[in-house]
């Protein structure tokens, strides 16, 4: 089973993570969502979303931007980072991700 994050804004991935309006968070499993939830972003503090989202036992974090320590937190929470996805919704960034089919590019974030 994998617990996956993905941070929304507007509906659709928010390019910088740490800016997020929502996280998408997917329970997954045997190539399938069981489950989805929304739950509301606090505001941005450092260190703040990498021990929020362990504390949801999410596995993966897929999103569009990511600083370099945010990476290193969530790497030290156990949680595996996919950066450069695209913008589009997170039902369709988390079917295409289990599908293997989620074409990613660079890290959209530059610090």
């Amino acid at each position: 089973m994998k617990k996956i994050a993905i941070p929304s804004t507007n509906n659709l991935l928010g390019i910088h993570f740490g800016h997020c309006e929502y996280f998408y968070i997917y329970e997954t499993g045997g190539g399938e969502v069981k489950k989805r939830e929304i739950i509301t972003s606090p505001p941005h503090q450092p260190d703040l979303y990498p021990e929020l989202l362990n504390k949801q036992d999410v596995t993966d974090v897929i999103a569009g931007g990511m600083g370099q320590k945010a990476i290193d937190n969530f790497k030290h929470n156990r949680i595996n980072v996919h950066t450069g996805a695209p913008q589009e919704s997170p039902d369709e960034i988390v079917q295409n991700f289990l599908n293997g089919t989620l074409e990613t590019t660079t890290n959209l974030c530059d610090h």
